[in-house]
């Protein structure tokens, strides 16, 4: 009977450290400014550009690079590897890594927006419809979003979406709102450098969207313990 009461509770701690050893469902990096921090969730449905972006970012390709074009109401574009270095005033925006990937919608060059945009009036939809998407129609789901939360619409069907921001809007609407250049450069340059969140950082985060506390309790150490930080 001990040696029963034994394997079940060596059992249980088994399925317990198991549990806790999942997987996040998306890969997340986190983008670090004068401004602040912002997260951002890679999506699984543009695998190509997901990957690519979390190899940069492990390899610190982006840090150290400016956010060299800024329009506020619409987007902060940023991971020029020419910006590191750049003096004042330069112009920005060609350099890459040598080599592109499959595009999944765009081209595939690395540097990267992050879309402020601004609300739209259903008029204001119907006028891109007709001027600018290409024949293309907004669907109930997009038109919804862009009268109420807001986004860049004639972008869609034309770039590569491959994340979304999670925390943080207020460090882009910050870096949105300094004061540029004729050629859209902020005057005082706005750095960043990145982290990819590890499997424990990732699951917690998961958990907090979710209104969920975070799991820091001893079966969590010891999974972690027996876990790669990556996944």
């Amino acid at each position: 009977m001990r040696f029963l009461k034994v394997c079940l509770v060596a059992i249980f701690c088994f399925l317990q450290v198991m549990a806790f050893a999942a997987k996040p469902e998306y890969k997340y990096v986190q983008i670090i400014t004068d401004k602040g921090t912002c997260v951002l969730r890679l999506y699984n449905e543009t695998p190509k550009h997901r990957d690519n972006f979390v190899k940069l970012a492990k390899t610190k390709y982006y840090d150290g690079t400016l956010f060299h074009r800024v329009i506020q109401n619409f987007m902060i574009q940023g991971g020029d590897p020419d910006s590191k270095n750049a003096v004042g005033g330069a112009q920005l925006g060609n350099g890459g890594p040598g080599y592109t990937i499959p595009a999944e919608i765009a081209d595939g060059l690395f540097q990267f927006y992050l879309v402020q945009g601004k609300i739209f009036t259903p008029e204001d939809l119907n006028r891109l419809e007709q001027t600018r998407m290409n024949g293309k129609k907004f669907s109930e789901t997009q038109r919804q979003a862009y009268t109420t939360i807001g986004g860049a619409p004639h972008l869609d069907w034309n770039y590569t979406v491959f994340g979304e921001l999670v925390k943080g809007i207020e460090v882009i609407d910050q870096i949105a709102a300094v004061k540029t250049d004729k050629n859209d450069r902020p005057e005082v340059d706005q750095k960043m450098t990145m982290h990819l969140l590890t499997r424990r950082e990732a699951l917690n985060l998961e958990r907090e969207l979710k209104g969920l506390k975070p799991q820091t309790g001893f079966f969590t150490k010891i999974s972690d313990l027996f876990s790669s930080k990556d996944y």
